[in-house]
């Protein structure tokens, strides 16, 4: 259901879209989220670009290759300050990490347009890429206020147990008479699914993509797809199996599922048992955390097993493993979560200090 929701999102933006954006869409790996939020940057650019005057085409559909081969560093610096002087829907101006996907969008397709495609002749469309000019801008906060902010949005620790507990035997006394029958069929799935994401840091779309046969319970590992569709394996940890085989175990009559049913997280509606979707485990996640009195995301349950990963190892690289992460980069944050290190330094050099007085 998930997957058919962005290839229609994806189609209406390319039947919109010149010829050449298409063929880059079609040769790119990007996981469909990502070619969906590219196509969008996109769109938007060209949308600028023929309201400055840029380009004469009058619809999207007729920008010409010609067009981006000639445009300047300026006009793509004009154009991220555009970007930085506008509002989104909910009246924010727009961030820089917003910013940066745009540019990095652009980064994509000038580089499929200069270096990959090869249907002039074998040749790319033209030489010059313009986006090689360009910086990402420089997040302003740094790696310990980042961390600060992201540990105040985590439940390491005991602080997990006690989520899940609260989950199983505290929050119905909370919910809404309407929604209790609904919280009664989906408890164990909804534990399920937070207790794995918070024991294998997968991602809220891999969670939705697991199937039944992804799953080894007695080896403790779990098959997943990640982001551009590539397979990976992962060891889950032991604490969350007990949570996963007691859904499991209901699985198939709490949900009326045939034995063809190949999704393991499912939901009904409207008398027809179907997978999740991402969308339902975020609002599932926002629900409980909320009742709970920490509200946070799918994604900062992830944060949660790399940082606490990381504390136990100290090792970068069996995070991004255990993550899916091409690179040790995203996991620089990690070593900045516990600041209790840097207090214990600053207490050593004042205790330091103190004896030689």
């Amino acid at each position: 259901m998930e997957t058919k929701k962005y290839l229609d999102l994806i189609q209406e933006e390319l039947n919109k879209m010149p010829d050449f954006v298409k063929e880059y869409n079609f040769g790119t790996s990007h996981s469909l989220a990502t070619s969906y939020q590219y196509l969008t940057e996109i769109r938007r650019f060209f949308d600028w670009l023929r309201h400055e005057g840029i380009s004469p085409a009058d619809t999207n559909q007729k920008i010409s290759i010609e067009t981006l081969a000639t445009l300047h560093r300026n006009d793509i610096m004009l154009y991220i300050n555009y970007l930085g002087h506008v509002r989104n829907k909910q009246g924010n101006l727009n961030s820089p990490t917003t910013i940066n996907r745009s540019i990095n969008a652009l980064r994509s397709l000038f580089k499929f347009l200069t270096i990959t495609a090869d249907n002039n002749d074998g040749k790319p469309y033209f030489e010059r890429n313009v986006m090689l000019k360009i910086d990402s801008l420089n997040n302003t906060e740094t790696l310990n206020y980042r961390a600060h902010v992201l540990e105040s949005h985590m439940y390491t620790g005991k602080l997990k147990y006690q989520f899940l507990d609260f989950i199983a035997n505290e929050f119905e006394k909370q919910c809404n008479v309407h929604a209790l029958p609904s919280f009664k069929v989906n408890k164990e799935r909804d534990m399920a699914i937070i207790a794995l994401i918070l024991g294998t840091g997968i991602r809220v779309s891999e969670c939705a993509g697991i199937d039944l046969t992804d799953l080894n319970l007695k080896k403790a590992t779990l098959d997943v797809t990640r982001k551009g569709g590539q397979r990976d394996s992962v060891p889950i940890a032991q604490w969350t199996l007990n949570y996963i085989s007691d859904y499991k175990k209901v699985r198939r009559q709490r949900y009326m599922a045939s034995k063809k049913e190949t999704a393991f997280f499912l939901t009904r509606w409207h008398h027809q048992t179907k997978r999740i979707t991402t969308n339902a485990i975020e609002k599932m996640v926002n629900k409980y955390s909320a009742a709970f009195g920490h509200p946070l995301t799918p994604h900062k349950l992830r944060h949660t097993l790399a940082s606490e990963l990381y504390d136990v190892t100290k090792d970068q690289v069996l995070v991004a493993q255990q993550l899916g992460q091409k690179g040790t980069s995203a996991t620089d944050l990690y070593t900045h979560v516990d600041q209790k290190k840097q207090r214990a330094a600053l207490d050593r050099i004042a205790t330091a200090k103190d004896k030689k007085e």
